[in-house]
């Protein structure tokens, strides 16, 4: 028989968001009439904006003639997308043939590890997404999973708290090659000042490692004193690939649709370039977005499709807004929501699954426990504000009640 790739062995047994999906099916089993409202796994959950809708149906209906019909197209995505992206979405000089177009920054993260191949040492921020670690230990960077630290050994982890604001001590870091991080952050919805990331620049620079930058959130930011990218920082087309995605942009979760951009100053150690490597590899590993999605893509890149962004936009901090001032009216302390859909609130001494499980159980509410996102998460659950309005103000209420009684109130 075939070997097993020892590298799976190494998963931790119950990936974050399964685990979340086994004990709320045990749950439903055991109260099949409970009125379960997740605040869990952060998908959207409003309509596609029309812009990109009809973009698709006119897209579709053309492929059904003679004229229309498109079969595969150009492997860095269409040019016309490419274009929209670096015009509409970035304030900084970016260049169309800078970006690949992919199905998702999830998968990109994924094809990026081969980028770098096996032996390259990695540091992320923790907590962090955890597709950031597990496609470390699918390429074999890591040790087995430590049950007893709840991490993995062979990856740096920059711990970012509420005593340091989310950010990591650079200072005490270790030299790495490459580096995670994501900003505005998931789980922790902080997001990085324009000070700190060219603290992270100059610590790249200087240590030779690149930074893949996870700027799926950024719309969300509401400071414009805020960067929205990496490559606002002097310095950063030296050291950095930014990944980004549709899905919360625009609630293209299902649709799939992302970008890699990779600037052409970036280079190896000997002198070659990533993005001819990076050119090769996605040419090598994928064969291109699916026209649909890319179709949504442009017809969301319009003035119309901007507008109702916008409005997508302002509706899920709104929904942040409401369960941040829902929480801190129980007295706990909330960090993110502000410029992220996602809060995270501290429960000082207690363990996260332990948290999570009480609030099923009392609230009927399904969150995310901060464990899951790494080490430095225990103690803290995450909040999604991507859910419907009603849904939100009905959560907002039960939090209110629940978090109130004596188990939740601080100390």
């Amino acid at each position: 028989m075939v070997a097993r790739n020892c590298h799976i062995e190494k998963f931790h047994a119950s990936y974050l968001f399964p685990e979340i999906g086994r004990r709320r099916d045990a749950f439903l089993k055991q109260r099949p009439n409970a009125q379960l409202i997740s605040l869990g796994v952060g998908d959207t959950t409003q309509p596609l904006p029309t812009a990109a809708s009809e973009a698709v149906i006119k897209f579709a209906q053309a492929l059904a003639t003679g004229d229309g019909y498109q079969g595969y197209g150009p492997e860095q995505g269409a040019l016309a997308l490419r274009q929209g992206i670096a015009e509409r979405l970035y304030s900084c000089d970016i260049d169309p043939s800078e970006i690949f177009v992919s199905d998702g920054a999830k998968c990109d993260i994924g094809r990026l590890q081969h980028l770098f191949g096996p032996s390259a040492t990695v540091a992320l921020q923790d907590p962090a997404y955890p597709v950031y670690v597990d496609t470390s230990v699918l390429m074999g960077r890591t040790e087995s999973y430590n049950v007893s630290t709840q991490g993995y050994g062979g990856l740096t982890y920059l711990p970012c708290t509420a005593e340091n604001g989310f950010f990591p001590d650079l200072d005490a870091a270790d030299k790495t090659d490459v580096i995670f991080f994501c900003s505005p952050n998931n789980p922790t919805g902080a997001v990085a000042t324009r000070e700190q990331l060219e603290k992270l620049v100059a610590f790249a620079k200087s240590n030779s490692s690149i930074i893949v930058f996870d700027a799926a959130y950024a719309p969300f930011i509401q400071d414009e004193t805020l960067p929205r990218s990496i490559f606002e920082i002097e310095g950063a087309r030296e050291v950095a690939i930014e990944v980004n995605s549709f899905s919360k942009l625009a609630g293209f979760t299902g649709v799939r649709l992302g970008w890699t951009v990779v600037p052409k100053e970036l280079a190896f150690n000997d002198g070659s370039k990533v993005i001819d490597d990076w050119r090769r590899l996605s040419c090598t590993l994928f064969n291109g977005a699916s026209n649909l999605a890319q179709a949504a893509g442009i017809g969301l890149l319009t003035n119309q499709g901007m507008q109702e962004v916008e409005t997508l936009v302002n509706g899920y901090m709104e929904n942040a807004r409401i369960l941040r001032e829902a929480v801190t009216s129980c007295g706990l302390k909330v960090y993110g929501g502000k410029h992220a859909p996602y809060l995270w609130v501290a429960f000082p001494g207690r363990g996260s699954w332990n948290v999570f499980q009480q609030l099923m159980d009392e609230a009927e509410l399904i969150t995310t426990p901060g464990v899951g996102f790494g080490p430095a998460g225990e103690g803290f659950v995450r909040l999604s504000a991507l859910g419907n309005r009603r849904d939100v103000e009905t959560a907002a209420q039960r939090l209110v009640r629940v978090l109130k009684t004596p188990s939740f109130q601080p100390a």
